[in-house]
């Protein structure tokens, strides 16, 4: 029987998969059932927001030679406008897309589209900066594979923190930081995952 120990990398991106599924599961289960929303609250009160990012990073594993440069446009609603069972008030529902290009030695495409929980613990909140945390899931297609990668098309979950940062009072940008993972999740015999480190910079329309 082969011993993963003897496989680094694929023994590092199994570990970086079981750390982004528990996360994202104890992320959802905790934001999703909690009981920190109010009653009486009216969705319509929550204004849906639209907004773009630019995003560059790096791989860290299976090597530290993958960027990434990305643009990318999302639209946030209200968790219950979306998902209509109750929700903390401090939960909201992203999607986004973003296109780009990734550096593996060459220049090469890459596109993804992906959803996220979006959540704001208001025990953070100032008048100039609300943290967030944010942690999803999506595809992503990159014109480009690693060695033992599989496919091209991928599954993309992704974890981060963040902070919006309101310069006045018609004008908030954001700064986020996110774990990024691309993996076929088993669909294909190979199955060599890419693990990242992205920082995004954005504001809101």
């Amino acid at each position: 029987m082969d011993n993963p120990e003897n496989e680094p990398g694929k023994y590092m991106t199994s570990k970086f998969k079981y750390l982004i599924n528990i996360i994202l599961i104890s992320f959802f289960i905790t934001v999703g059932t909690g009981n920190g929303y109010a009653e009486d609250k009216n969705v319509e009160d929550t204004p849906t927001q639209y907004g773009m990012s630019v995003t560059a990073g790096s791989s860290y594993d299976p090597t530290n030679n993958i960027s990434f440069y990305m643009m990318s446009g999302f639209i946030m609603y209200d968790y219950e406008k979306v998902w209509k069972h109750k929700a903390p008030d401090e939960l909201r529902f992203k999607i986004e897309g973003s296109l780009g290009v990734a550096d593996d030695y060459k220049t090469r495409l890459a596109a993804s589209m992906n959803i996220f929980a979006v959540y704001y613990p208001d025990l953070f909140d100032s008048q100039t900066f609300r943290p967030y945390v944010e942690g999803g899931v999506g595809v992503i297609y990159t014109d480009f594979q690693v060695k033992g990668q599989g496919l091209r098309i991928n599954f993309n979950p992704q974890i981060g923190l963040a902070t919006e940062i309101k310069i006045n009072s018609d004008r908030t940008f954001f700064l986020a930081l996110r774990l990024h993972h691309i993996s076929n999740g088993g669909i294909d015999d190979e199955n060599r995952g890419i693990n990242s480190v992205l920082c995004m910079l954005g504001y809101y329309f």
